[in-house]
């Protein structure tokens, strides 16, 4: 399985990082290893001294395409959760600014935690859907779909076209605006509309 990224989805997240607005969908990939063991904490890694956290909207892809129209990307998935794209933005900062590739910034061990997922029709409309994450009690980021520059079809649609989408493979979607700093005891919970779906402690 792979797990394919969206980056800078919603404007206002691209903005707080003085990115441009993109006119297509922004893609990278994390490798398998990237997942998080279920009811293993995040460690935090020692070649970084600046990791981020980033909410993101994630969906499993349940059959096999490549070229999927955006009228029929909804028959590719039936389950979502929200995930965390961990970031070492210290490294990537350096990345960009060299005009180099995200990799070790974006796709280390453990850098995308997901949530339990949850069937879609549990949810009234997937174009207007409520994510959120808390740490430590308080509130960071709350995201809706409305507001995504590319909806999940239309990502489905994009990335079909450059690489055949398999069963199991995962999509994070973007992330919102309220990125920010992890700090080791952090504790992380997320929600898809009132229900939680992921607890996870930094370490």
């Amino acid at each position: 399985m792979k797990i394919i990224c969206i980056g800078r989805n919603y404007a206002a997240h691209a903005k707080e990082l003085n990115n441009p607005v993109p006119k297509e969908p922004v893609i990278f990939l994390k490798p398998d290893t990237a997942l998080l063991s279920k009811r293993m904490p995040f460690f935090y890694p020692s070649f970084s001294t600046d990791v981020h956290y980033e909410a993101e909207l994630v969906v499993k892809i349940d059959r096999v395409g490549k070229n999927i129209s955006q009228k029929f990307a909804h028959k590719y998935y039936s389950e979502l959760t929200v995930g965390i794209d961990f970031t070492a933005r210290d490294l990537q900062s350096i990345y960009k600014e060299k005009g180099l590739p995200w990799e070790r910034a974006k796709a280390f061990d453990g850098s995308a935690p997901v949530g339990k997922f949850v069937v879609k029709e549990k949810f009234k409309d997937l174009k207007d859907l409520n994510f959120s994450l808390k740490i430590n009690g308080e509130s960071k980021q709350n995201g809706n779909t409305a507001n995504m520059l590319f909806s999940i079809d239309a990502i489905i649609e994009y990335v079909s076209q450059f690489f055949t989408l398999k069963i199991g493979d995962l999509i994070f979607t973007g992330t919102p605006e309220g990125v920010g700093p992890i700090s080791i005891n952090d504790c992380f919970e997320a929600y898809l509309e009132d229900e939680k779906v992921l607890d996870l402690k930094i370490k």
